[in-house]
């Protein structure tokens, strides 16, 4: 029997079928008006279902309360399994690594730059010295909020945070300078935890403003440290210290060439923290630095400054480029003054010329002019090639290679002395003489004096200047002879070469270095090369009485020290202006040793393309006086007890 279609679409059974046979009950009639207003009435109206009317849906059943309670805590199971599986390889099987990133989610670590070292003078004043400063920081979050980041804001809070900013920037121009307006900006930067309001600021200030900032209840500005280098004395001895840039990159001088040394080696300081600063009890390391070790030179501040002043007196009257001076204790190489100008200040080298950082007297080679003159006779005198009184002819001029050299001065044929061919400074008679020594051998000799090669004194930028080989051509020995060409030296390496040959003939490796303190305080004299023997004490002292000549034989006393016997020798040189290859110009210098009873001390003083004057004497020679006078009072030298001999130049 089949089921009825409504059975099936809603789930009820149909109405029982009549039996057969059964009459359907009558209906009432109905009037067509009353048929029509009951349509009206349906049609009007909402339809309101029948009480027992089949529903267009079918309500699924509920699981019975047990299932589903059940169910529940298979699910509250699973949630609890994968937390404590989570938590196994958190606290168990990852422990480290976790532990290790939390760590450093709050781990600070912070360099702790190390002090460099002092540099001192041979009396221990200090030249260059590092100071303690710091880099200002703030927090303007911190300040902006009253340091409240994971919590609300009390009104209290408010009210300080409202201020805070004015009133530090207000305490910062007290204690550090400046203004308000200056600092205010720094403070203020929306979502910053760090903004950079003061460098290059003493402790001892930051330290009076903190604790100014804590008796005023305020908070946000903590330091870091940024060890700021000074030079004591301005432009003191600037070319030979060298400076250290904003960077902290060591430039040129000492700096540079001790900064292995005198840098020493950063600390390092790690510690956790929390957004409102450092965890007290938190876990902390601290490697302390390793301070620079110091250095004492041979310089002598107080003759460094003399000399500086009258080299820059004599530049600016020969209104020459730029000059050099230096005075030595030849007994010993070392350097008591190397004075350059122009020169600049390191505490603000950004404002001098870049031309001017360097040092000359080690970096600018030059033809040494008549200087030259004293090596040539040093060897001639040592090789026996000549003596004092050996007489010369020289000509009005001389072939050499394709071109003819002359004197400074114009004239027939002359006769001289060796010793007179020095005093008068010949060309022609030094070109004659020279050429009665092998090539090789006077190549040997002024190698040995330290030409070619760098001295070693213990500064960048050194230049070995230019010697030629021994088997030069004829006209290059010429040249090299009285210094007009073929040979360049630097300063440093000409005074170091006549201090050779005036000391008896003992070479002494030019010094600036005196001794450096280690940082357990450990005093060690600064190595230098053995001193060495380059030619005969008798040749020294022949040389030496031949440039004593020339000052007794300068009729206008040029180079005349009062109360000492001194030799003396003036240089004059063609400058060669490397981009056209001409000649223009003139480097002119003056060197000298006193007292020639027993030579202390050497003056060199080089004086570069001058405009008035033409010649090394008359440029160089009234600051080579001063400097020689100055350095010979200064330490205590004995005066001479008898006067200069009047040697004959001529026979």
């Amino acid at each position: 029997m089949s089921r009825p279609l409504d059975r099936f679409f809603y789930g009820k059974p149909a109405r029982a079928a009549k039996p057969d046979g059964a009459r359907p009950k009558p209906r009432p009639a109905r009037s067509s008006a009353s048929h029509r207003a009951a349509a009206t009435r349906s049609s009007t109206r909402p339809r309101q279902p029948a009480r027992n009317a089949p529903r267009p849906w079918r309500r699924l059943p509920l699981a019975p309360t047990l299932g589903r309670l059940r169910m529940m805590l298979i699910a509250i199971a699973v949630v609890f399994s994968l937390a404590a599986g989570r938590a196994v390889q958190v606290q168990a099987v990852d422990a480290d690594a976790v532990a290790a990133e939390a760590a450093k989610e709050i781990t600070v670590t912070r360099n702790l730059p190390a002090f460099r070292g002092q540099i001192t003078d041979r009396n221990g004043d200090v030249l260059a010295f590092t100071e303690a400063t710091v880099t200002v920081i703030a927090d303007p979050e911190m300040i902006r909020t009253n340091g409240k980041f994971d919590e609300p804001m009390t009104s209290k809070d408010e009210e300080v945070a409202a201020t805070a900013a004015q009133r530090i920037a207000d305490l910062m121009a007290v204690h550090l300078g400046g203004t308000s307006a200056d600092y205010l900006p720094g403070l203020t930067l929306a979502g910053k935890r760090y903004s950079i309001v003061g460098r290059n600021v003493s402790a001892a200030s930051y330290s009076n403003l903190s604790a100014a900032m804590s008796e005023a209840g305020l908070i946000g500005l903590h330091r870091e440290s940024a060890p700021t280098r000074r030079y004591s004395n301005g432009q003191l001895a600037a070319n030979i210290l060298g400076y250290v840039n904003k960077e902290g990159k060591a430039s040129g001088g000492l700096e540079l060439a001790l900064n292995a040394t005198l840098s020493g080696t950063d600390g390092l300081e790690v510690y956790e923290t929390s957004p409102n600063g450092k965890i007290p009890l938190g876990e902390s390391e601290l490697v302390p630095a390793r301070n620079g070790q110091d250095y004492r030179l041979t310089i002598d501040a107080g003759l460094q400054w003399q000399v500086e002043q009258v080299l820059a007196d004599r530049v600016r009257v020969a209104e020459a480029e730029s000059g050099t001076a230096i005075v030595m204790n030849i007994k010993t190489g070392e350097v008591l003054a190397l004075a350059n100008f122009p020169s600049y200040d390191p505490n603000d080298y950004g404002s001098f010329d870049p031309d001017d950082l360097g040092n000359r007297a080690l970096t600018d080679v030059y033809e040494p002019g008549s200087v030259q003159k004293v090596l040539t006779f040093a060897a001639m005198l040592d090789s026996g090639t000549i003596r004092p009184t050996d007489v010369v002819e020289v000509p009005g001029r001389i072939k050499s290679g394709n071109d003819y050299v002359e004197d400074a001065w114009s004239h027939g044929t002359e006769e001289f002395y060796a010793r007179g061919v020095l005093a008068k400074s010949s060309n022609i008679g030094t070109i004659i003489l020279a050429r009665k020594m092998k090539k090789a051998d006077l190549q040997g000799y002024l190698a040995s004096f330290g030409l070619g090669r760098k001295t070693g004194i213990g500064l960048p930028g050194e230049s070995a200047g230019i010697l030629p080989g021994p088997d030069m051509p004829d006209y290059s020995r010429d040249g090299l002879a009285f210094g007009g060409s073929a040979v360049a030296v630097t300063a440093i390496q000409e005074a170091a070469a006549v201090a050779a040959v005036t000391n008896g003939g003992i070479y002494n490796q030019p010094r600036i270095i005196a001794s450096t303190t280690l940082a357990d305080g450990t005093v060690e004299e600064f190595p230098t090369a053995e001193p060495r023997r380059v030619i005969s004490e008798e040749a020294s002292k022949e040389l030496v009485s031949m440039m004593e000549a020339m000052v007794t034989n300068n009729s206008a006393g040029t180079f005349v020290v009062p109360g000492y016997r001194t030799g003396a020798k003036t240089g004059t040189s063609q400058k060669i202006n490397t981009k056209t290859g001409s000649r223009s110009g003139i480097v002119g210098s003056t060197i000298g040793v006193g007292p020639v009873e027993d030579p202390q001390l050497l003056a060199y003083v080089v004086i570069d393309n001058p405009k008035r004057g033409s010649f090394g004497g008359s440029v160089a020679g009234p600051a080579y006086q001063d400097i020689l006078q100055l350095a010979l009072s200064r330490y205590g030298v004995a005066p001479s007890k008898s006067e200069s001999p009047k040697l004959p130049v001529a026979p």
